[in-house]
């Protein structure tokens, strides 16, 4: 069990690389302990139980502590007792009676990072070092210093001599950040943010450090110049903290000074509801008798201080089995494989299924079916699979292939070059993509369909009202009024709303349909260059490639949209519902008024929105921009028409109203 403990505090400490969960560490931990206090006879100084485990990374310099850097008790009782078993604990310690007042404790969150001590002589930093065994670290100095919330220079008059301890670690998402940005550049990702800042603060180049986004939180001091020397003097952990803040130490919020054993239950359960909303990862909270004067009375044992424990949570990394790998379809159409896993209890709930991200993830973590994984979850986040376990694989096993058709409609599944994303082409047609497509196409600059929001459209799905577009147009007063929350007055306002989106442009049309790729100006750019719907859906993908800034992903991923016979099935139905809009080919085109113009639209116009103003000069060729300069052509000025009108006049642009601008727009052709 040693040898087992050694190997694995060795991978994690020393190589920051851990192959099992800090739970299975943990027990196995708690089992050696209960061994040697059965068997004291076989008890050594050599073993994990007596020391802190950890080493000094080959490259690096050692540094021996002035004060050892000693591991706190841990206990692992997710209620209660915990918390009850330390105090009752101290009390006895200190010999206290029930009916003594109750301890005051300083309660404050335990940080999942790397332990750090910061060196201060005469106000500057001087040398930062890691935990290491305890007894001798690592100098990584040179790495500290890129930490832009670690002072390099104290107030004056602090100290001559100030050991600082607290925590280096990573935010979640800037963990995620770096995660992903490793993975674009095809580079190694990190099991966990704690890992993550490990492996950034044991760098033998600071640039590598400098780049990854750490951060630190102050708990406690070291080595410090004595009062009769001129040191400060605490009477109580709290106080410490205080002055460490005032110092320009960041230290964490939620610590708090904690009567008795009820207050620090009371602030495990609430740390421990708060813990997925918290922008790091902690893995339990720390309790430490207050004051220091105590403190001092309860000493230390052999590797851990009597006056403070850690009370951990439930694991959010453990061991399973990955029994199958499945694909799910999300509400943009992309596919994620999902490892199906033997049951096992994770942050506090029994997780069966962990997201795999893509298949150059599973490519990369080597992962099959029948694989051992650690998989973790963190707060309400996603389970995912971290890392594979070696050596678990029971035979060979095929690598696992994405589908060639949507497991959910059946439609084509394209992957498109440089993306590391599959996803599925029938977007109007599908399933997991319904309720997506249907905002998309009633959203403000496509359909403008008022009225139908996130929470009706939930209602029309789930309710089984609504299953593609086109039954949109088929909603019926009745049943739209039986749902909740929609009386018959928000009913027919609704039916009113669809009606009008009924007359539409092209443009609006074509972005309304939610194609990948395809924004407004694209949308806009397809509608000039083939003028019908009909054309567009007919295309070659060379024959897109000629319209203005289409490209070949925009061009591939048009063509397999309307290469799908039920994507053009939900087209022709949404134009029997009597969708339209005015479309002429190239050919039998008029020549556009505002063909080369440049226009700047200003205040309120009396009839027209903005945007309504902006299509219709967009349909005459216009191009509509946001700020007046010498290339300006017109400025549309309605009520309130600020800086750009007076812009306008100084440079002698021409003006116009909404009357004027309607008459230019009618006209043949217009005069620069």
């Amino acid at each position: 069990m040693r040898e087992q403990l050694q190997h694995w505090a060795h991978q994690y400490h020393v190589l920051d690389a851990p192959s099992v969960p800090d739970a299975e560490y943990d027990r196995a931990f708690g089992a050696l302990q209960a061994l040697e206090a059965a068997h004291p006879d076989l008890v050594r100084p050599d073993s994990p139980t007596q020391r802190v485990l950890g080493a000094v990374l080959e490259g690096l310099a050692p540094v021996r502590h002035a004060l050892p850097m000693l591991s706190i008790h841990t206990e692992t009782d997710t209620g209660a007792s915990g918390a009850q078993a330390f105090d009752a604990r101290v009390r006895r310690e200190l010999g206290l009676a029930e009916s003594d007042p109750p301890i005051e404790y300083l309660a404050e969150p335990k940080f999942d990072g790397l332990a750090m001590s910061l060196r201060y002589e005469n106000g500057r930093l001087v040398q930062a070092a890691t935990r290491g065994d305890g007894e001798v670290g690592e100098d990584v100095t040179h790495n500290i210093r890129t930490i832009r919330q670690i002072p390099q220079t104290l107030p004056d008059g602090v100290a001559p001599l100030l050991e600082v301890r607290g925590e280096v670690y990573m935010r979640r998402a800037e963990f995620d950040a770096l995660n992903e940005r490793q993975r674009a550049q095809g580079g190694k990702t990190f099991v966990n943010p704690r890992n993550a800042a490990a492996g950034a603060v044991r760098q033998l180049d600071s640039g590598i450090t400098a780049r990854r986004p750490l951060r630190f939180f102050a708990y406690g001091l070291g080595a410090i110049t004595p009062a009769s020397a001129g040191g400060p003097v605490f009477d109580t952990h709290y106080a410490l903290l205080q002055a460490l803040q005032s110092w320009g130490f960041p230290v964490a919020t939620q610590v708090q000074i904690a009567l008795g054993a009820a207050q620090l239950v009371a602030f495990h359960e609430r740390m421990g509801a708060s813990r997925g909303a918290l922008p790091y990862d902690i893995d339990g909270v720390v309790y430490k008798v207050n004051s220091l004067r105590l403190q001092r009375d309860l000493g230390f044992k052999t590797r851990e201080p009597r006056w403070a424990v850690a009370h951990k949570y439930p694991a959010q990394e453990m061991r399973t089995r990955v029994q199958e790998i499945g694909v799910q379809v999300g509400r943009t159409g992309k596919l994620t494989p999902v490892a199906r896993l033997d049951p096992v209890f994770v942050g506090g709930v029994t997780v069966t299924n962990a997201t795999l991200h893509n298949l150059f993830e599973i490519r990369k973590k080597q992962l099959r079916v029948g694989d051992g994984v650690i998989v973790r979850r963190a707060g309400d986040v996603i389970p995912e699979v971290v890392s594979v376990l070696p050596g678990k694989r029971p035979a060979y096993v095929a690598n696992f292939r994405m589908p060639t058709q949507c497991p959910v409609c059946g439609s084509a599944v394209l992957r498109e070059k440089g993306e590391a994303n599959h996803r599925c082409t029938g977007g109007l047609f599908c399933a997991a993509q319904r309720k997506e497509a249907i905002l998309h196409y009633a959203a403000r600059r496509a359909m403008d369909i008022e009225g139908l929001g996130d929470k009706l459209v939930d209602q029309l799905v789930d309710a089984g009202l609504i299953r593609s577009l086109p039954d949109l147009y088929r909603l019926d007063l009745e049943p739209l009024s039986a749902l909740e929350r929609m009386a018959e007055k928000s009913a027919q306002n609704l039916l009113t709303a669809l009606e009008k989106s009924k007359q539409t442009t092209l443009p609006r049309f074509l972005f309304g349909l939610g194609l990948r790729h395809v924004g407004e100006a694209t949308a806009k750019d397809l509608a000039r260059h083939f003028g019908t719907l009909d054309a567009i859906m007919n295309a070659s993908e060379e024959l897109l490639l000629q319209v203005n800034d289409v490209g070949p992903v925009v061009a591939q991923s048009l063509h397999s949209f309307f290469q799908q016979a039920h994507n053009r099935e939900v087209v022709a139905q949404l134009r029997a519902c009597g969708v339209h809009w005015p479309e002429a080919p190239p050919a039998e085109r008029a020549p556009q008024a505002l063909a080369g113009k440049t226009v700047v639209l200003t205040g309120t116009l009396p009839t027209l929105g903005r945007d309504a103003a902006k299509d219709l000069l967009e349909a005459a060729g216009a191009k509509v921009t946001g700020s007046v300069s010498k290339k300006t052509s017109y400025v549309v000025a309605g009520e309130n028409a600020g800086s750009k009108l007076a812009q306008a006049q100084e440079l002698g642009i021409a003006v116009l109203d909404e009357a004027g601008m309607l008459a230019l727009l009618s006209s043949p052709g217009a005069q620069g």
